[in-house]
């Protein structure tokens, strides 16, 4: 028999690495940067164009290399971080394993600028699919330079899996703003297609984090600073009135690089229980110290899952960490058992003595005698003269009839919340009776037996066609504001909006500004209330983040989900009948009454033969 077993040449193995290593431009962005911090780089440069696919280039003023490193650096498991496999068990540095930039010069066209403070010259070399095609000397400043250009041009199938510009550039911000966030001791300035998107000074931690959300994040954070034999815990965590709906502005760093990791999430969660809605999320930027050995980082190819050694632990101490921040700067009531009791003496009695009250007793009082003696001053309590009582209504038999009665009175009943069909009652009055199950479901007859709707799932499919019909016609009605609502957003947030801002005006919201970190709004579509306009803007901003939108049709879909699930009614809400019959004809008027726009059942039908057979 044949052998079958054969190596891999050299460039289908690089590019098999690559295939872990870079997913997206973002992943390139993410290496690039983290190779600059190593280099112990105090300023660097992030150029991006077309979302990263024509060009990602990074300039720092680190260390450099000598002209052998820079071309030994392109090899697989070269690394200058460690050198022996214990040394995997004590690592300070971002990068380790040696595979970035070989895997990145198998998709790409790659150009390095490189110089040594000490040397003259510096070395430049451009590597194409793996093959390097020069290296020479060239005059540069001291520091690296490097240039990926067309990534995936030697493999269309990985190119084709490339999302729009739009959404490649949210990812590459957001492990900008990790590598940032985790290294605030360092200038960054970020440019994207000639233009500026930030420009981050040396900073602290707090104002490093106020650069990139806006100035307005100053005032939603708390210190969070705690430190033991196990754990060393700082940084910030939101106050609990500016949860959001959606899970944004969440960031662990440990040893300074950013991780994910839902058990320590929990930990925060836990700690703000009770603070906060259930549906709700706190922002969070916390930064853990650990003892390099106690924590595996290369677990993951992207090394953004970290395992702990007392993961327990560290959830407890976490947790009281966090609790602990709330309560010491007031965010959370508390009891003070310390409070000076002087404080609470009014000033004209701060300094006289408590006096002995006189009392005196009655002791010959008769509760039983009609009337006591007056030398003896005690208050007696007589029946009064009640005769001719009638002539207190004389005069009313004019305004009031005599067969009057209180039959005629209406007491008002318990106050019912969530009439969403306003109008509608005449019209309803004749269909088939309604009722609420437990403030979730509502009950309606058919002909073969009763329907049971799930009254949330049903407002989604109901508003949710209403909204795409609005979007597609572009016949929606908007309300003007009396006074304009200014919300503020970070400039990821803006720049998402103004994305959206033409699907928006279709369906009701009128803009007056938005730039910078100020959206001002002028007008809302008749379903959205006034305070809820942040709310929905927060949450579609959210799904645009984490949806693909490629095109219009999908930016629709999105924006009609999003607007259908924030604004729907919600489990708990009680409508009153009419309410119940305007929903349940709304319903089944739809297009696709069956499913939620997510997909979920809205209704289940029970026949007569079904409940029967329960009876037998």
């Amino acid at each position: 028999m044949a052998d079958i077993i054969k190596l891999l040449p050299d460039h289908v193995a690089n590019q098999i690495a690559a295939g872990e290593v870079v997913q997206r431009p973002a992943s390139v962005v993410k290496e690039l940067l983290e190779n600059a911090i190593d280099a112990g780089a105090k300023s660097i440069k992030l150029i991006i164009k077309d979302g990263g696919k024509a060009l990602i280039h990074v300039i720092d003023d680190g260390i450099g290399m000598s002209a052998t490193d820079a071309r030994l650096s392109f090899e697989r498991h070269a690394t200058s971080k460690i050198q022996k496999a214990e040394d995997l068990f004590n690592l300070n540095t971002k990068g380790f394993r040696g595979e970035a930039l070989a895997s990145i010069a198998a998709i790409a066209h790659v150009e390095m600028q490189t110089k040594p403070e000490q040397e003259e010259m510096a070395t430049h070399l451009r590597i194409e699919g793996s093959e390097i095609k020069f290296q020479e000397v060239c005059v540069a400043p001291k520091g690296t330079s490097m240039s990926v250009k067309n990534l995936f041009f030697n493999i269309p199938a990985r190119r084709n899996f490339l999302k729009s510009n739009q959404v490649e550039l949210r990812h590459i911000t957001d492990e900008f703003h990790r590598v940032a966030l985790a290294h605030p001791h360092i200038a960054f300035h970020f440019y994207n297609n000639g233009s500026e998107l930030f420009i981050l000074p040396e900073a602290s931690q707090r104002q490093r984090i106020v650069h990139i959300f806006g100035s307005r994040t100053n005032e939603k954070l708390v210190p969070v600073n705690e430190e033991t034999q196990v754990v060393k815990i700082s940084g910030f965590i939101n106050k609990p009135e500016f949860a959001k709906k959606s899970r944004g502005e969440q960031f662990f760093f440990v040893n300074n690089r950013f991780i994910k990791s839902p058990y320590l999430h929990h930990a925060v969660l836990s700690a703000f229980e009770g603070l906060i809605k259930t549906d709700s999320y706190p922002g969070y930027f916390l930064y853990l110290d650990v003892d390099p050995g106690s924590i595996d980082i290369n677990i993951h190819p992207t090394k953004t899952e970290v395992k702990f050694d007392d993961e327990h632990t560290l959830y407890a101490i976490l947790r009281s960490t966090v609790k602990h921040s709330l309560g010491q700067f007031n965010v959370v009531p508390a009891l003070d058992f310390e409070q000076d009791q002087n404080l609470a003496t009014p000033y004209n009695y701060k300094n006289k003595d408590a006096s002995q009250p006189n009392v005196t007793v009655d002791s010959g009082f008769n509760p039983f005698q009609e009337v006591a003696q007056k030398s003896q001053g005690v208050r007696t309590f007589k029946k009064q003269n009640t005769e001719g009582w009638e002539n207190l209504y004389v005069g009313l038999e004019s305004k009031v009839g005599k067969d009057d009665n209180f039959s005629s009175l209406k007491f008002e009943s318990e106050t019912i919340t969530g009439s969403i069909f306003e109008g509608q009652q005449e019209s309803l009055e004749s269909i088939a009776t309604t009722f609420q199950l437990r403030r979730k479901y509502i009950v309606t007859t058919i002909k073969s037996g009763m329907v049971v709707i799930d009254q949330s799932r049903a407002h989604q499919r109901v508003l949710y066609e209403q909204f795409l019909k609005n979007i597609t016609v572009n016949e929606a009605v908007s309300q003007q504001l009396l006074f304009p609502l200014s919300l503020s957003f970070s400039k990821t947030d803006i720049a998402v909006l103004k994305e959206i801002k033409e699907s928006l005006t279709t369906i009701g919201f009128v803009f007056s500004k938005v730039e910078n970190e100020e959206v001002k709004i002028t007008g809302v579509p008749l379903m959205v209330s006034e305070s809820e306009v942040g709310i929905v803007l927060d949450q579609l901003i959210s799904d645009f983040q984490m949806e693909v939108t490629e095109d219009s049709f999908s930016q629709t879909d999105v924006l009609a989900k999003t607007l259908a699930k924030t604004l729907a009614v919600r489990t708990g809400e009680v409508l009153n009948n009419a309410s119940q019959l305007a929903l349940v004809n709304d319903l089944f008027a739809c297009k696709e009454s069956m499913v939620s726009p997510f997909n979920k059942p809205v209704y289940i039908t029970i026949t007569e033969n079904d409940i029967d057979k329960k009876f037998i």
